[in-house]
């Protein structure tokens, strides 16, 4: 390995895919540095440069094809029995990739993490992650709200080519091995359908995501498996997620399933318009999802959270006191709302919902009372919608136990990244940028590693 020059600078420069490889109609700026040929050829040749990706999500796969393009001999291993399935479930309605705003306000989003996710989402940022997409054959496009989807509007294309090319580059799959451990001798442990086997690998980057959607593969269960080796994990939890309401039974049985659009939701400062979903159980919905960390922590202390809707937001409240003020004639309440207020039967039902609990009667309350009901509604969240049916994961490993390069500091030579760690943020790209970009410095990290080993002569 003397004189050699490690293929190290992944991700920060410019790697030009040639004609040919598979999903690419060009050169172009993506995932790696100009690789030394002949480092790439000591790695390939080298006995000792097994490397283990444990998860088949954007994360792993994106640490998998850090390495191998450095010629790093890699295998991917994930207890499903095909590659990227959440990735695949986030695709369904859109795959939304990352966010074109700029960057301080992109990194604000991941609050508290911000510090530990900035060098990595630095050094694959959102232009990074189009140029990425668009060299595998998915061109990108910015929507209306800032949010970049590829130009197909689906996962599936894009997780397809990117199978080819790590195909190509000689990464292999192990499907249906759910990691346990290690067993004795310090190898991997995996359970197959064929029963226990031991892997053994150089270096191994985890990628397992956290506990949300567990029949699609991440189901937490590695929290116990390395707390057991001392690691500070904190306690995972649903994010982006929904919250359950005492409804009645009526309301329940005649309004499960509907929209409410065009509203505005308000909790402690913050005041977000968008729209929601009502539950057999609650609420949920993008506009909920934006607000789940606070109502989360609010729900954690006492038990509850107040959740103010607001139907009509583009009404002044005079405007809306106006258009209440009409003559009713011989109309329902209900006909009336519905007419002259433009509310939906879901909003009408809502409110009628909200006086009732409350112990009030819409029929009696005044002009100025009703108008303030329906532009300030308060709905009682009393909990959460389970883990299971979160789109993501608060909680996860403490950065506090990785290094630099998202090595586990108290166990050498394995690396985390993606939802297995201490980080949550809305959705709108977020989620999907940092498990990308941690993945990438994951896979940075596991490659220094395998090549001061090597430099060593190990």
């Amino acid at each position: 390995m003397a004189g050699l020059v490690p293929a190290i600078h992944v991700f920060g420069a410019a790697w030009k895919f040639r004609r040919g490889c598979p999903g690419q109609a060009r050169a172009r700026r993506s995932i790696c540095g100009e690789a030394n040929p002949a480092y790439t050829r000591a790695m390939a040749l080298s006995p000792g440069n097994q490397v283990a990706i444990i998860g088949a999500g954007p994360a792993g796969l994106m640490a998998a094809e850090v390495l191998a393009l450095a010629g790093a001999s890699v295998t991917v291993y994930d207890a499903m029995p095909s590659a990227g399935r959440k990735f695949l479930m986030a695709g369904r309605g859109g795959l939304n990739l990352t966010h074109s705003e700029a960057m301080p306000a992109f990194l604000a989003r991941y609050g508290d993490a911000r510090p530990q996710l900035a060098a990595a989402i630095g050094a694959f940022p959102p232009n990074a992650l189009r140029e990425w997409s668009e060299a595998l054959g998915q061109p990108t496009f910015v929507g209306s709200s800032g949010r970049v989807f590829p130009k197909a509007f689906k996962a599936s294309p894009l997780l397809r080519a990117w199978l080819r090319r790590l195909d190509s580059t000689g990464v292999q799959f192990r499907l249906r091995h759910r990691w346990t451990g290690w067993d004795d001798d310090g190898h991997l442990s995996f359970q197959t359908p064929d029963g226990k086997r031991a892997v053994e690998a150089g270096e191994t980057v985890l990628a397992l995501g956290g506990a949300s959607w567990p029949r699609l593969g991440s189901d937490g269960a590695w929290v116990e498996t390395l707390a057991a080796r001392g690691v500070t994990i904190s306690q995972l939890r649903p994010a982006n997620c929904g919250f359950t309401v005492a409804w009645s039974d009526i309301f329940r049985d005649r309004f499960e399933g509907r929209p409410l659009k065009g509203i505005a939701l308000s909790f402690g400062s913050q005041t977000l318009r968008g729209e929601a979903m009502i539950t057999r159980s609650g609420i949920e919905g993008g506009a909920i999802y934006a607000l789940s960390a606070e109502l989360r922590e609010a729900i954690a202390g006492s038990g509850r959270a107040t959740l103010h809707v607001a139907l009509r937001p583009d009404l002044e409240m005079q405007d809306l006191m106006a258009q209440l003020s009409r003559p009713r004639g011989r109309q329902s309440l209900s006909n009336f709302l519905r007419k002259a207020v433009h509310l939906s039967p879901a909003a009408i039902g809502l409110l009628q919902e909200t006086a009732i609990t409350s112990g009030l009667s819409l029929s009696s309350l005044s002009t100025t009372n009703l108008a303030g009901l329906i532009n300030a509604m308060p709905i009682k969240l009393d909990g959460l919608a389970p883990i299971a049916r979160a789109i993501s994961t608060a909680g996860g490993i403490s950065f506090d136990e990785l290094d630099a390069d998202f090595m586990l500091s108290r166990l050498p030579g394995l690396f985390a990244a993606g939802e297995m760690l201490d980080w949550e943020a809305p959705t709108g790209g977020y989620l999907l940028q940092a498990s990308f970009a941690t993945g990438a410095a994951a896979g940075r990290g596991a490659l220094k590693w395998l090549e001061r080993r090597m430099a060593n002569g190990e």
